[in-house]
């Protein structure tokens, strides 16, 4: 069967058939919809985060800094924006539970003192290590982050 021709006026007859296809694809929206933007970077607490997987790797592949209580990652971008960071942790640090803290104090550490000894234009990689990121006293994971971002910048 073939579907009803549609009037020329644009207009469907009100009989007993739905209005054909053409009718209905030439009315014109009542709204218009503006582009969507391009996503902006997330940015928490004051810091722009890694989240693309090539990001992580590309770290990877760069300098690398490891303390008693995590494993420092960093790597010059080439460009003068904000220096980006990024957190992980593996199964063998724990359950959900432990993994989750050891990130939040992987961001806290992150958070305080990236402000001050971060570069402009370099991504961080924050990575927790099984039983000591979740247990080391946090002065201590202070004074490891600060000498791994030394170690990592050259200085």
């Amino acid at each position: 069967m073939t579907p009803p021709e549609a009037p020329m006026d644009g207009k469907a007859d009100q009989g007993t058939q739905p209005p054909a296809v053409s009718v209905c694809a030439s009315a014109t929206p009542k709204t218009s919809r503006a582009p969507r933007p391009s996503k902006p970077a997330k940015i928490r607490a004051g810091m722009e985060l890694l989240t693309k997987r090539g990001d992580f790797l590309a770290a990877a592949r760069a300098r690398k800094q490891g303390t008693r209580s995590m494993m420092v990652q960093g790597r010059k971008r080439g460009d003068d924006g904000a220096f980006r960071v990024g957190f992980t942790c593996s199964k063998k640090v724990g359950n959900a539970v432990m993994r989750n803290r050891a990130k939040r104090r992987l961001r806290e550490i992150a958070r305080l003192l990236l402000k001050e000894h971060g570069k402009p234009g370099w991504d961080y990689v924050l990575i927790g290590r099984a039983g000591e990121t979740t247990t080391c006293p946090f002065e201590q994971m202070q004074k490891d982050f600060a000498y791994a971002l030394r170690k990592i910048h050259g200085s």
